[in-house]
């Protein structure tokens, strides 16, 4: 089987794209990385990826007076590496739906909670807030409902009575090193896919919250 072609979009650090490196390197995942490309120029994960020999390619947002016309442009350099996977490791950016619908089935995302929990930001203080006893990080297809796409892995978290959002993050940080390696691996095995609103992982339909690790 050839191995599976990744784009991956960063914003910052890019601890996930690291591991995803790391699993590609080792075998554990067959895939290739053909290009990481940042909204910002100062995106620590640019490094990460030069460091490993993968092209990169920035695309700064503030070079465009609106959404749609980023994207556009997004789309084509995206395109222009012919990706089988399009992986989204901590890029800020809301997508426009005609992205989203290009490579839909072919997009994941990493969210640091337990969807439906806590789209958006913030995740770890407002499971702090509520009182939550576990926290955690999701897997997910991307569609075009912000952080709504079909879950397809979980990873929980207890939360500690002296938790700050900082040292909850942390830990969710270690189970996301984990397990977004793990779904990159499934779906270049071609064990998982999408259908009409939920995740099919080797042949069979995933609950609303996807499989749970370990």
């Amino acid at each position: 089987m050839a191995p599976t072609r990744l784009v991956v979009l960063i914003s910052g650090s890019g601890s996930n794209l690291q591991a995803i490196i790391d699993s590609c390197k080792n075998g554990e995942i067959n895939a290739h990385i053909a290009a990481v490309i940042s909204n910002k120029a100062d995106a620590y994960g640019l490094e990460r990826a030069k460091k490993a020999g993968i092209p990169t390619a920035v695309l700064s947002h503030k070079d465009f007076a609106t959404r749609e016309a980023y994207d556009e442009q997004l789309l084509h350099v995206i395109d222009s590496f012919e990706p089988n996977l399009v992986v989204l490791a901590g890029f800020m950016r809301i997508l426009t739906g005609n992205l989203v619908q290009k490579y839909v089935g072919k997009m994941l995302n990493i969210h640091p909670s337990l969807l439906p929990k806590y789209q958006g930001l913030n995740t770890h203080q407002r499971a702090i807030d509520a009182n939550d006893a576990f926290h955690g990080v999701s897997v997910h297809f991307v569609t075009e409902e912000l952080d709504g796409g079909p879950v397809i892995l979980q990873a929980k978290v207890a939360v500690l009575e002296n938790d700050t959002a900082e040292t909850l993050a942390a830990r969710v940080h270690e189970q996301e090193h984990i397990i977004y390696p793990l779904v990159v691996k499934w779906f270049s095995e071609q064990r998982l896919s999408m259908e009409a609103d939920y995740a099919v992982l080797d042949k069979k339909q995933l609950p609303a919250h996807g499989a749970h690790y370990p």
